[in-house]
């Protein structure tokens, strides 16, 4: 099974999650079945899934066209749950993205890693504290966020500017800029640090990809820091993420006045650990 094998699996219609059930499916296949090609298995696997429209995936993937879906495949480099190159970290979590394509260093995946949510619409009380507890961090983390305008755009800068590294998680091919007030922040750190996705060359950003994209920062992650997250936001998603996947939750805590922080003194009462200085993080991490 190649890569690229996966990437036409994909664009036929096969989800994430039957992508798995599949590559569980041939690593049990019997002595025999291991003699053929493995998408020679295909139909037997698709026989017995559970998933939707079979009947429409086999027209699509009978009708790619294989030479042009590769040159599309090969715009960006990639990795897959196959390679040496996934992180551990990310194959614990539930549904793991079977395909990464990325842009920048890949080394960075083997480090230390932090990241950070909070909200787009954030106040600059917010922002404040997030770079002041990176600069207190001293680049012993690589920074996670998402490159959303707020908070996550916020870390990056914060990490880039604090002479650290940093890694942008997003919910659209690598050629599409989402939000376009970024696109300049998207080259920098693609040229500079690193950018992963799931999503293939023009896929554009849709509202469901953003949920789905929130459980690989989770799960690149020793430990996800909120910011300024209200108590219905998608930085909530990633911290539920987060701890269903074994992960540390810190929580810096805000203005009870105006509701920006509320997501943030939940998660604090619920047990995540609250955090006003960088210190707060190593003291759980240094021994």
């Amino acid at each position: 099974m190649t890569n690229f094998d996966l990437y036409r699996l994909k664009k036929a219609g096969m989800s994430n999650l039957v992508l798995n059930q599949f590559l569980d499916f041939i690593s049990n296949v019997t002595a025999d079945d291991r003699q053929h090609p493995v998408l020679l298995l295909l139909p037997k696997f698709i026989r017995q899934a559970t998933m939707k429209h079979k009947g429409l995936f086999w027209e699509r993937f009978k009708q790619l066209d294989i030479k042009a879906l590769r040159q599309e495949f090969l715009r960006f480099p990639s990795f897959s749950i196959l390679d040496k190159a996934y992180p551990e970290y990310l194959r614990e979590i539930y549904n793991p993205p079977v395909l990464l394509f990325y842009q920048g260093d890949i080394k960075l995946l083997a480090m230390e890693k932090i990241a950070f949510v909070g909200s787009r619409a954030c106040s600059k009380q917010g922002i404040t504290s997030i770079q002041k507890i990176i600069k207190e961090l001293g680049n012993q983390f690589v920074v996670i966020s998402g490159l959303a305008r707020g908070i996550d755009t916020a870390c990056h800068l914060a990490a880039i500017k604090n002479g650290g590294r940093t890694i942008s998680v997003i919910g659209t091919g690598l050629d599409v800029s989402y939000p376009r007030e970024n696109e300049q922040l998207q080259s920098f750190i693609a040229k500079n640090h690193l950018i992963i996705t799931e999503y293939g060359p023009g896929e554009q950003a849709l509202k469901y990809h953003f949920p789905d994209r929130n459980r690989i920062i989770a799960g690149l992650s020793r430990g996800v820091v909120v910011s300024e997250a209200k108590r219905r936001s998608g930085s909530l998603i990633t911290c539920e993420r987060a701890m269903e996947s074994g992960r540390d939750v810190f929580a810096i805590p805000g203005n009870i006045s105006d509701g920006l922080s509320d997501g943030c003194h939940h998660l604090i009462q619920e047990g995540a650990k609250l955090v006003y200085q960088g210190q707060d993080i190593l003291s759980e991490y240094t021994y």
